[in-house]
């Protein structure tokens, strides 16, 4: 705290010793202060060369004090919103006369101190209203106290200040390059290429930099401290000061001053006590919904490309020259975009009753028509996942009517409505492309064109059963009597079960396979499903090799569809 204090006394020797000449900037003094900026954390006083941050309470105006010890001396002063708009306004005040008028240099205590109070405005030099980030800049101001006063009239706000008197040395905030327009050099459905001119700072001046690019859906932002606020607002209420110096700030009036008659709070008709009262009886703010924006810093490139973007969608884009070592700065002009739209996928029109054979792409879509030219009851939906589950969805005129994950065969029934169009979109894999097929019908009763498949589609091999020329294995059947075919292929010993799960596709019919790889073909069924269950061995097998067993089990209209295959090995000695 003594650091802080010293400011005060600075302030006590300008106010009550006028006929001392001060000196010029303690250049020790400011080290130890910009390396303690947390000491001026809603302090009234102004460091000279520093930006600090504070927070305004709605209709609640604040004021800032800054010393200029000598005529002639440049002074700059900067005002940043953060979370609102903000009326700020800039005033030399009209120091008090010494009362005895010794000006012996030593300042009595402050209880004991009896400056004369004057009721003399102080003279206005720059007011500002809005949410831009403004200066107050003059290359030869006089000697005096500096009175900022800032004000928030729609919400309660953070806000950053800073003020020096050597504003030519300190270079406080990055330096923009002639033309600081952010331009899209590249657009794409889900990428935008920036490109913006590098600044001064870092190649001339050799200030440590780094560029930082802002995204959102809304608009440009013309801070970073306004784009860090949007990002962190998911708190339904911002974290305020802690009561204190910000309820009760250093009463300037103990050195002579009475506030102005035209301030702030006096134009808006508030009162202490109003504004005490605004701030105590605040309630609690639910979270609102997260701002959809990100914050990336890239280094002291100039190129960037953005990525991970939405088709079709407007995006705003801001780059940030940031000084690293002092964490100030400044904006270039934004632009916006929009992305370019996804490209239109062409829809298959399903006819009625016939199978169609759709490839997906890894991750893709496809999207199938059906308009069945009689009026109808009902669809029966046909949808053959040959590889991996894949999403189904259908939309009856636009009405959502089934959204369903498939693996393997499943049957799907939809209600009908006169001259009612159907729109099924079938999502693909995220593992790999996806093969499958579709028939939509409208005709009812007939035999299905695809046979009908046990939950369980896998192949069971009796390990007990084994023989050096012979395998034993079983299957499960449904209560529809349908034609199996089973078929038996060599392979190498190094193939595993990483590459049968490659080669396993369901709709790779028995039109694929040699004649010597089949065994043998049968009909089965049981109308007692816990009973429907077949075996068979095959035989002539070499010993000590490896086989890949498949089953297909054959539908009325010819469609086959094929169950998990089944790795199996001969005994080598028997």
């Amino acid at each position: 705290m003594r650091r802080v204090f010293r400011c005060y006394g600075l302030v006590l020797l300008v106010l009550g010793v006028m006929g001392q000449k001060l000196p010029t900037r303690d250049e020790g003094l400011f080290q130890m202060q910009i390396r303690d900026k947390a000491a001026f954390h809603d302090s009234s006083v102004m460091p000279d060369g520093a930006e600090i941050s504070g927070y305004l309470f709605r209709d609640a105006p604040k004021r800032y004090y800054f010393v200029v010890e000598e005529d002639n001396t440049p002074l700059l002063v900067t005002v940043t919103p953060c979370d609102a708009p903000l009326e700020w306004r800039l005033t030399l005040q009209e120091l008090p006369e010494d009362r005895s008028g010794e000006g012996s240099g030593e300042p009595e205590p402050l209880e004991q101190q009896k400056l004369q109070v004057t009721t003399r405005e102080g003279t206005e030099l720059f007011t500002y209203k809005g949410n831009d980030v403004e200066s107050f800049i003059s290359t030869s101001s006089s000697s005096g106290l500096y009175q900022l006063e800032i004000l928030s009239t729609e919400k309660d706000s953070n806000f950053k200040i800073y003020g020096t008197t050597t504003p030519e040395s300190d270079q406080p905030y990055p330096e923009l390059p002639y033309d600081p327009r952010v331009d899209v050099t590249a657009l794409g459905r889900t990428t935008v290429t920036l490109a913006w001119k590098p600044t001064p700072a870092g190649s001339v001046m050799g200030q440590p930099m780094q560029y930082c690019v802002v995204i959102n859906k809304e608009h440009n932002f013309k801070s970073l401290c306004a784009a860090e606020a949007k990002m962190n607002f998911d708190d339904g209420f911002m974290t305020a000061p802690k009561p204190g110096r910000d309820f009760s700030p250093f009463d300037f009036a103990h050195f002579g001053f009475v506030p102005s008659e035209n301030d702030f709070s006096k134009d808006r008709s508030l009162t202490t006590n109003r504004a005490l009262s605004s701030k105590l009886s605040r309630t609690y703010i639910p979270k609102p919904k997260v701002s959809d924006i990100q914050k990336i810093c890239i280094g002291n490139k100039n190129i960037f490309t953005v990525s991970d973007l939405k088709p079709d969608t407007q995006y705003y884009f801001d780059v940030f020259a940031v000084n690293t070592g002092t964490n100030m700065s400044t904006a270039y002009v934004g632009t916006f975009a929009k992305t370019k739209e996804e490209a239109k996928q062409k829809t298959l029109e399903l006819k009625d009753g016939k199978v169609t054979d759709v490839f997906i792409k890894r991750k893709g879509s496809k999207f199938l028509r059906f308009a069945p030219v009689s009026s109808h009851q009902r669809v029966t939906l046909f949808v053959h996942a040959c590889l991996d589950a894949i999403q189904v969805q259908v939309r009856r005129d636009g009405k959502l009517v089934l959204s369903q994950n498939v693996e393997g065969v499943r049957q799907f029934q939809l209600r009908g409505k006169p001259k009612a169009k159907y729109l099924i979109r079938l999502r693909g894999s995220r593992k790999g492309a996806s093969t499958l097929k579709v028939l939509a019908s409208t005709r009812a009763g007939g035999k299905q064109p695809f046979p009908a498949l046990p939950e369980d589609t896998r192949i069971k091999a009796f390990d007990k059963l084994r023989t050096c020329s012979s395998v034993t294995v079983a299957w499960l059947g449904t209560q529809e009597r349908n034609k199996y075919c089973v078929y038996r292929r060599e392979v190498d010993e190094r193939y595993g079960e990483e590459q049968r799960r490659r080669e396993q596709n369901q709709c790779a019919g028995t039109e694929n396979r040699r004649k010597s790889e089949k065994v043998l073909c049968k009909y089965f069924h049981s109308a007692n499903l816990q009973k429907a269950v077949t075996t068979e061995t095959i035989t002539g097998l070499e010993a000590g090799k490896s086989y890949l067993l498949d089953v297909y089990v054959v539908g009325h209209s010819g469609h086959s569809v094929k169950y998990q295959s089944k790795l199996v090995k001969t005994r080598k000695y028997c």
